[in-house]
């Protein structure tokens, strides 16, 4: 997969967690009514997926029924990827899926800032040179004045303990912003849609792991740790459960029972003594002439049936006629939307927009199914159903459990956008994504393609419930499913392959092809598809008429003459099918995981052309494949010939044929079937062959102690996440750096993300240290890169990040990947 994009959900779903979309259990709803009389909001603040403590914010949004919410700063775009090859954004719209999926198990709502994760950093300092402070500071701010905490908890300290230079930046700007909030002069342009707020404190939640005790027992405590009897669970396992929603960065924790204490030191405002909203006022008495509506929710409570959800439905309407009668205020509109989802789910009404197509073009027709049913028989009335501005009217009542299903063709105008993840819309910035629409910031995933409005009337009262039209289909094996469903433009236009590596070579006649699939029937007038690089452009005339909804053509075009310029170039493609029309230059990008929703989004799939001087030697690869990466398409457009090692392959496969054999990230790691054949790998070391190492995260294969090398070495956390940090040659005569090309200090040029991680220490005096460089404040650190001679041939292991230079076209990277597969190669004369 290239590239990505979202899952559409509605957006009320993260209002009030307890109320899903087609009804809850009894359970559920109780918990709901419950909660109702629960006006206290709590804030917990860190820096990515992942970095949340679900184990309190379970027991803060199911226990304390407190409205909860989880504020990361990043979607997590800089981790690794335990389950595939997806990196920088496409990696950042997955873990967002998946911290949505915790939420919906936690109960708590998901928020975001603008910034990107550029990776790991090691000082606050160092992140605040990409973050623009300032704005990620605005983001804050505006999420504190939007859900008005009374309560801000960070996970890490400001003071460094929490390791990860994000980590302490999360909790600077979350302290600042607990001030900042509440002074109108601070970002006033947010005003317009919200009010200053200054929470009642801001804590510091501590903690124990990662060898770092930062708990005292004379600090605030609380047991988060209880049995819901009403679930069926305690608030550890849900915690658990939540947790291993994470499944990207490998993080499935066991399920706890049993008391667990959290602890915290309050960093701003009032230290509490007993109760973390001690002097908040979490009842109706905060609203004035509330209290009447607390009665009223007692009631509800004292009187509700589990088997009779429904019987509520008329208490619950008037409690929210007696809410919509009260002053404006935040509680007011909260609690609004709270007792409209409860009166969804305890009626049982069932409604549906769906189509059995996953996409739609601008500019064509869908085909939307409408479903409604009044499943527990409370009195409604279907009034119209209105989408994209199409309103069907209807005025008839609905029949206890009775399914009352319609279809609407849609037409979808140029004017309604592609679906795009509204924090891709923009061009980002090196370390913020840039979004124009203030109101958009910090929502966590991106508008449905289209919205279908019910208007319907409830024992007497109207109401409005939104829905997304979403794909509906049937799974031979997964029986019924939802995904996403999208609108594109009319062409999809994509090239093959992504990278093409020019060496200066006369002869060469490099081609890059150019596809364009038609979203829909297209009649083409003087069609022109072609590439714009640089100030060329290539072009050709589309020999044909019509593009039938679902063909693709395809056109190849030879690059002109070869290049000894250095440096990276893009080729744009575009296609233009009728000359009124501007050129479509989008692309679809797909990921397709069973544990989260289909993800899409649209780039454009440009090629990049990499000008450099490559030598190679050796042909044949073999690839053992790891947690994922994207190197052996690079190796491809280096001109050798890969295998993939699998360990069918490995058993079977007489190793001696392959010039050199190369591990992906994390194999050792991921890979428990590895130690078993220590033994061949080595022999074919012995006998002359050269294995190259990528990094690993630790010296364990599984449970056990990995074999790796042909002597030992230890697998540190050490890393180099400075970019651009000078790197010093050790033994500028070593065969690596001069054979076949010659390796410069310009080859560490324009590296991206970082230099190298999970560096090579405590290694055995057979093996020598190429490279030494360090952090700044830091001493140098030379486990970067070791080579041992074994018998005939060669062993590496490296923590150079070549997983991320290659995709990113660094020249650099490329000219010493194709050196340390030359080691076992003879030199010319």
């Amino acid at each position: 997969m290239r590239k990505t994009a979202f899952i559409i959900v509605t957006l009320c779903a993260f209002l009030q967690p307890l109320a899903a979309q087609n009804g809850n259990a009894s359970g559920d709803i109780y918990l709901g009514l419950r909660k109702l009389g629960v006006l206290g909001s709590v804030l917990f603040v860190a820096a990515h997926p992942d970095d949340e403590n679900t184990r309190l914010l379970t027991w803060l949004s199911k226990d304390g029924l407190y409205r909860t919410s989880y504020l990361s700063l990043t979607r997590g775009d800089g981790g690794q990827n335990l389950i595939g090859n997806e990196q920088g954004i496409d990696l950042g719209l997955i873990r967002t899926q998946e911290l949505l999926a915790a939420r919906r198990i936690d109960g708590a709502e998901q928020f975001f800032t603008r910034a990107f994760d550029f990776g790991y950093s090691k000082t606050p300092d160092e992140t605040f040179t990409k973050w623009n402070r300032e704005k990620i500071l605005s983001d804050v701010v505006w999420v504190i004045r939007k859900t008005q905490p009374d309560v801000i908890i960070t996970r890490f300290p400001t003071t460094g303990e929490g390791g990860h230079g994000h980590h302490t930046a999360s909790s600077i700007l979350a302290n600042e912003a607990f001030t900042a909030a509440a002074d109108p002069a601070r970002f006033p342009e947010q005003l317009k849609w919200v009010q200053p707020w200054r929470a009642k404190r801001i804590l510091w939640n501590t903690f124990n792991f990662g060898g770092n005790n930062t708990q005292r027992e004379d600090q605030f405590k609380i047991d988060v740790g209880a049995y819901n009897a009403v679930l069926g669970k305690s608030y550890g396992e849900l915690a658990a459960d939540s947790r291993s929603q994470h499944k990207s960065q490998g993080f499935g924790v066991p399920r706890s029972r049993g008391e667990a204490i959290e602890y915290f030191t309050t960093t701003g405002g009032e230290q509490p003594k007993t109760e973390l909203l001690e002097g908040v006022t979490t009842t109706w008495g905060r609203v004035k002439g509330g209290e009447a509506t607390a009665a009223a929710i007692n009631q509800l409570i004292a009187s509700f049936n589990f088997l009779q959800p429904h019987l509520s439905v008329p208490g619950l309407v008037q409690l929210y006629k007696n809410i919509r009668s009260l002053p404006e205020g935040y509680w007011k509109e909260v609690k609004l939307k709270e007792v409209q989802l409860l009166i969804e789910s305890a009626s049982g009404l069932f409604l549906d927009a769906f189509t059995t197509e996953p996409f739609v073009a601008q500019t064509d027709s869908a085909r939307i199914q409408f479903a409604v049913n009044s499943r527990m028989g409370s009195a409604m009335n279907l009034k119209k159903v209105s989408v994209n501005g199409i309103d069907s009217a209807f005025n008839r009542p609905l029949v206890k459990n009775r399914n009352f299903n319609y279809t609407q063709a849609l037409y979808i105008p140029a004017s309604v956008p592609v679906t795009q993840p509204y924090w891709l819309e923009q061009q980002m910035s090196e370390g913020y994504f840039n979004v124009a629409d203030q109101r958009k910031i910090g929502t966590p995933d991106v508008q449905p393609a289209l919205t279908a409005a019910f208007h319907l009337s409830i024992e007497g009262e109207d109401f409005l419930f939104t829905k997304p039209v979403r794909y509906k289909f049937t799974d031979p094996v997964k029986g019924e499913l939802y995904q996403p469903f999208v609108v594109l433009p009319p062409l999809l236009i994509n090239t093959a392959p992504s990278l093409v590596i020019r060496t200066g070579d006369p002869a060469a006649r490099d081609r890059i092809s150019v596809s364009a699939k038609a979203n829909k029937n297209l009649s083409l007038t003087t069609p022109m598809v072609g590439l714009d690089i640089a100030k060329n452009k290539l072009s050709s005339k589309a020999g044909m008429s019509v593009l039938p909804k679902g063909a693709t053509e395809q056109y190849e075009f030879v690059l002109p003459g070869a290049t000894r310029s250095s440096g990276l170039q893009s080729a744009v493609p575009f296609m233009r099918y009728a000359p009124s029309i501007p050129p479509d230059t989008l692309a679809l990008a797909a990921i397709r995981y069973d544990h989260i929703p289909y993800i899409n989004y649209f780039y454009t799939d440009a090629v990049k052309i990499l000008n450099m001087d490559l030598k190679t030697r050796g042909k044949k690869i073999g690839y053992i494949e790891g947690a994922g990466d994207k190197v052996p398409e690079a190796l491809t457009q280096m001109g050798y010939t890969v295998v993939l090692l699998d360990e069918m392959e490995l058993r079977r496969t007489n190793l001696e044929s392959f010039d050199a054999i190369i591990s992906g990230v994390r194999a050792y790691n991921t890979n428990e079937w590895l130690n078993t054949y220590h033994a061949k790998l080595m022999k074919y070391v012995s006998g002359g062959g050269n294995l190259i190492v990528q990094y690993n995260t630790s010296s364990n294969v599984g449970p056990v102690r990995a074999k790796i090398g042909p002597y030992n070495f230890n697998i540190s956390r050490n890393r180099i996440t400075n970019e651009k940090a000078p790197v010093v040659f050790l033994d500028e005569k070593h065969r690596v750096l001069r054979f076949p090309n010659l390796i410069k200090q310009s080859d560490f040029d324009d590296w991206v993300q970082e230099r190298s991680i999970y560096h090579a220490t405590g290694y055995d005096k057979n093996f020598t240290p190429i490279f030494s460089m360090s952090d700044p404040g830091e001493g140098q650190d030379s486990g970067s890169l070791i080579i041992a001679k074994h018998g005939t041939g060669f062993f590496t292991y490296t923590g150079l990040v070549f997983f991320r230079e290659l995709p990113a076209g660094v020249p650099g990277a490329y000219r010493l990947l194709a050196n340390l597969i030359a080691l076992n190669q003879k030199e010319e004369l």
